[in-house]
């Protein structure tokens, strides 16, 4: 039986970082390892680790620290360096799986060959882990078009075989979990993308999809890959980058990008998802006046 490893990055997650752990730990795939990488926390978190699980640290559960600040990218890949494992788990500290993912997507390894493997995002919950809704969204057939319209990314559903890891990467945060996979589709690797239901997310304010430097990635992750995006799934690309540029308020380019979207595809105007979120985005002057002042600081840091 190959070794699982399982990579938990974590900053200032004392609230959630036991359930984490516990849900790894639970997992049926008995062969595995849990590797937490403290990315210098400064609440309780490394307090709560061993409170909880003094009796399996330096074994099944490998406590690693970083010395200072480093985020995520850096957290995750140290993690996957120390794994002994030939395939890599990640968890972030806030969510769990269901008993049966690893065991299920290690079987998928074994039996596809595949590179990477994701698992569609359905179940949300609360703080206390019960279910606030569960997804009933149509992801379609086409994996690619799910990868260039970012409908992946969740690091909790993704797993990698170590070999064809390709790090992730600072300048993108926090779309560097759907950075990811745009440069390991265009590298030749092999992605599968499952929809099994057995990532549990938990929705709390803290999420970096509600912040506005949510925003200036996803333009950097469009201005690098633009021009190498396979010419079929464009279109999505370019909605996307419009779609997330109207709900943080910046309407003009938003605008732009979607319009420019549904001329390299019209059919796009028949699908009601899209036109839904362009009516009901587009004119959120609301949004565009206060976010105003945080977009204009991040344009200078950026320039974007």
């Amino acid at each position: 039986m190959e070794l699982a490893s399982v990579v938990i990055p974590v900053y200032n997650g004392e609230s959630y970082i036991d359930r984490a752990i516990r849900s790894a730990l639970g997992q049926t795939y008995e062969n595995k390892e849990i590797i937490v990488v403290d990315d210098a926390s400064t609440d309780g978190t490394d307090r709560k680790i061993f409170d909880n699980f003094a009796d399996l640290i330096g074994e099944t559960v490998i406590y690693i620290r970083n010395e200072e600040n480093r985020e995520r990218a850096y957290s995750r890949n140290r993690g996957c360096e120390a794994a002994r494992g030939e395939f890599v788990f990640f968890l972030d500290y806030d969510d769990e799986w269901q008993p049966d993912y690893v065991k299920q997507t290690m079987s998928l390894f074994s039996s596809e060959g595949c590179d990477i493997i994701y698992s569609f995002q359905r179940t949300f919950i609360d703080e206390h882990g019960g279910v606030l809704r569960v997804s009933g969204k149509d992801f379609g057939e086409d994996q690619a078009r799910c990868i260039f319209n970012s409908s992946v990314g969740y690091p909790t559903g993704t797993a990698f075989r170590k070999g064809s890891f390709p790090g992730y990467r600072d300048e993108y945060i926090p779309r560097e979990d759907w950075e990811i996979f745009i440069r390991s589709y265009l590298q030749g690797s092999s992605i599968l993308l499952v929809d099994n239901n057995m990532i549990r997310v938990r929705a709390h304010r803290q999420r970096t999809s509600s912040r506005p430097f949510f925003w200036s990635s996803t333009l950097r992750v469009y201005r690098d890959y633009i021009d190498r995006v396979p010419p079929d799934y464009r279109p999505d690309f370019i909605f996307h980058a419009g779609d997330v540029c109207l709900r943080f308020g910046d309407i003009a380019r938003g605008w732009q990008l979607v319009i420019r979207s549904f001329l390299e595809r019209p059919s796009q105007l028949l699908e009601p998802r899209k036109v839904a979120a362009f009516l009901k985005r587009g004119v959120r002057l609301d949004k565009f006046l206060r976010l105003r002042d945080e977009r204009i600081k991040l344009k200078k840091e950026t320039g974007i």
